[in-house]
């Protein structure tokens, strides 16, 4: 009887024991290996962006000379000869060739719809970019380009020679603000800010300028700047720095 119950017994711990395996390789959601992170890769991530204010000091003007005649080639040579004004102006003004480009120009029919799509006549429009004008020769220029024969003025852009200067003192500032940012955090947390482990910066295509858009006819162009030449009031640039980061915590 007493070998009977020794025997009894190590069939019922050998039972449990292999219940217990069962409930180890089984779905009870506990994990088969149990992974501990390193501290060393716990961080904080911030984003900050930051600006940069300075005042342009040259500028980019986007003129259009546009002709329109009944017939293709008087049309082209109305344009040219429009054209070759505003260019002689230009180098009148000290201009360099080099800032001088012709960025678009195109010859199309004017169709008569009422009259089943006959054309009427041809239209041209050539468009001449002015690059690194003197912030203080842009008032003048603009007017005496009117009386030169351009009859539009599509853009004028601002721009500052200080442009990598500043930017870089709002890279500076945004990292700055970003260790603020991260630090705040760690404190509310109870942790203590190690380290910069990574930096991203995002450029978003910008450029150090500030807009200012004109389309006008020339004769309206010539009543609006016939008291002197046309006001310029280029503002302030705001160059601006966008980044992420990333901090150690300790």
């Amino acid at each position: 009887m007493k070998r009977w119950k020794t025997g009894l017994a190590a069939l019922i711990l050998a039972g449990g024991a292999l219940a217990l395996s069962g409930c180890a390789a089984g779905n009870t959601g506990v994990p088969d290996k149990i992974q501990v992170e390193s501290a060393d890769s716990k961080v904080i991530s911030v984003t900050a962006r930051e600006q940069v204010k300075v005042e342009p000091d040259m500028a980019q003007v986007i003129y259009s000379v546009y002709s329109q005649a009944s017939d293709a080639q008087t049309c082209q040579t109305q344009n040219n000869t429009d054209l070759e004004k505003v260019l002689a102006l230009l180098k009148q003004e000290g201009v360099s060739d080099t800032s001088v480009q012709t960025s678009s120009y195109g010859l199309d029919p004017i169709y008569d719809w009422e009259n089943g799509k006959t054309i009427s006549g041809y239209e041209m429009t050539t468009r001449v970019t002015v690059s690194d004008i003197p912030l203080t020769d842009v008032g003048e220029l603009l007017s005496q380009s009117v009386d030169a024969g351009i009859n539009s003025i599509d853009s004028v852009t601002y721009l500052s020679s200080r442009y990598d200067e500043a930017y870089q003192e709002a890279l500076a500032a945004a990292v700055e603000a970003a260790r603020i940012k991260a630090q705040a955090m760690a404190e509310a947390g109870g942790c203590k800010l190690g380290a910069l482990v990574k930096l991203d910066e995002y450029a978003d295509s910008q450029e150090a300028r500030y807009n200012t858009r004109f389309s006008t006819a020339k004769e309206e162009a010539a009543m609006d700047m016939a008291a002197g030449a046309m006001a310029v009031m280029p503002g302030q640039l705001e160059i601006e720095a966008f980044i992420t980061a990333e901090f150690a915590i300790e």
